[in-house]
């Protein structure tokens, strides 16, 4: 069941209120202050009431320059922009820095990506984003924000489901909620990620690309959340000491957080 709220504004895809998320104790994530979703280069807000009632004024950009350069943010005025590239340092194997790219080729997504490698491609993304040094300097200035930050905030990468979903997966494993609800709420963005791109998806598949690699590469599923969430283990043992020695967390930052989105 998911568990986080779409919002459904008319220029910007994949966007949901995290809020209402329940944790343990009878508690839930506060609505109203942490947002997700796709990129936001098709955003307008004068023409997309939905998105200016939320009110944000803080927007953190998980994306890579290349992405960034090619389909900049459109962002409200006296809106702060704030880049966290996760992938950085895993250029070479970021897929998920790649999927406008990979789209337009379908002959050489067939030779890259087919025989199931654009599952494996995801699966390193996953773990880069955990363990690599630009991941855990994104991650860190994310929840940093979050924490921080008064305004309403919200996050995002292309898709937002890879990147985005990892930093919405890590935020609800610090503020309490168990595993399931975790991985519930990282899979409710499947069919708004189908949605919006459906029109590539078909292109693709038309000019001869392996429907494989689209549903490998568009989709969230369980083992790409499981190989971050094994490579935090295997490196740090638990959120709580992940957030402190590998992003360097300190105790007023986790205890702001905490406070800030528990209700």
């Amino acid at each position: 069941m998911p568990y986080s709220l779409p919002v459904e504004a008319t220029t910007v895809a994949n966007l949901r209120d995290l809020g209402g998320v329940p944790l343990p104790g009878g508690r839930t994530v506060r609505s109203g202050l942490a947002f997700r979703s796709g990129q936001l280069d098709r955003l307008a807000p004068a023409t997309d009431p939905a998105f200016a009632a939320l009110g944000v004024r803080t927007v953190v950009d998980l994306r890579t320059a290349a992405e960034r350069s090619a389909r900049p943010d459109r962002l409200p005025p006296a809106t702060d922009l704030i880049v966290a590239d996760v992938l950085a340092d895993a250029m070479s194997a970021g897929a998920a820095s790649k999927l406008g790219t990979v789209m337009t080729d379908p002959a050489a997504a067939n030779l890259m990506l087919g025989d199931g490698r654009a599952e494996q491609a995801l699966i390193s993304d996953y773990r880069a984003f955990v363990a690599s040094a630009s991941g855990r300097a994104a991650y860190r200035l994310l929840l940093t924000e979050l924490a921080h930050t008064t305004d309403p905030l919200l996050f995002h990468c292309t898709a937002g489901k890879d990147r985005t979903g990892w930093g919405a997966a890590l935020l609800l494993l610090l503020l309490g909620a168990d595993p399931a609800t975790v991985q519930d709420e990282y899979l409710a963005v499947n069919p708004a990620v189908r949605a919006a791109f459906a029109p590539v998806v078909t292109a693709f598949t038309d000019a001869g690309g392996d429907p494989a690699i689209t549903e490998a590469l568009l989709t969230v599923r369980p083992g790409y959340l499981a190989a971050a969430l094994e490579t935090l283990a295997d490196g740090w043992g638990d959120p709580e000491k992940y957030a402190r020695t590998a992003l360097g967390l300190d105790d007023a930052t986790l205890t702001t957080l905490r406070e800030r989105f528990t209700t």
